[in-house]
């Protein structure tokens, strides 16, 4: 396995991918929606598969002793390399607005989301849906990228425009605390976050693998 991720990060891989997971500093950004870092990243996770597809290298790492399985496995451990370093990012960000910026009247006089552990969360769910919609749908045709990213496009800013909008909401306000205020609550909706993240994922990959073995390359 560490050959094939190895193989996919100096051969496969565009740089812009690794340039991208500077866009979780956006959750620094007042008056952002700071979710739109999530998409940018993934967008630089798009240029590796258009990258790959130009230069056939799902047919060169076919030809090469792996099993098909493990190269769908390649694939999902590199998208996930890159998204779990951007969360690093955004995880800090999220910590040094609830701690040491907390009362910045910046960030006080936002209108839109605050980068706190809700929106932290809501960014493990995008990558959720990254991986179901665009990897899980390249997968089925081990080729075809366009419409499936046109998907994830869709349904991501869906997902980040009912992000924006729910604290506006009556009963909803908590989603948008300041600081450590509704901690519990918060640490529960970034929890949920994590699962979603990890069951889409790991679903998408098992999903994906299936469709794989059947394509004749």
């Amino acid at each position: 396995m560490g050959n094939i991720m190895m193989k996919e990060m100096r051969l496969s891989a565009s740089c812009v991918s690794y340039i991208f997971i500077v866009f979780g500093l956006m959750f620094f950004l007042p008056g952002y929606p700071v979710l739109c870092g999530v998409f940018f990243v993934t967008l630089g996770i798009f240029q590796s598969f258009q990258n790959a597809r130009e230069t056939n290298d799902i047919l060169f790492s076919s030809l090469l002793p792996f099993a098909k399985r493990d190269v769908v496995k390649g694939k999902y451990m590199f998208v996930c390399f890159i998204e779990l370093c951007s969360l690093m990012i955004m995880t800090a960000a999220v910590i040094l607005r609830m701690t040491v910026l907390a009362e910045s009247a910046v960030y006080r006089a936002n209108a839109l989301m605050n980068a706190n552990l809700f929106a932290l969360g809501m960014a493990f769910l995008i990558f959720g849906l990254f991986n179901v919609v665009f990897v899980g749908g390249f997968f089925k045709t081990a080729y075809k990228f366009g419409r499936p990213f046109v998907t994830y496009i869709v349904v991501g800013f869906l997902v980040i425009g009912l992000a924006e909008a729910l604290h506006y909401f009556p009963g909803f306000g908590v989603l948008n605390a300041f600081g450590t205020d509704s901690l519990t609550i918060q640490l529960l909706l970034m929890a949920a976050g994590v699962v979603s993240f990890v069951i889409a994922t790991w679903f998408s990959y098992k999903r994906s693998c299936e469709n794989f073995e059947i394509i004749d390359l």
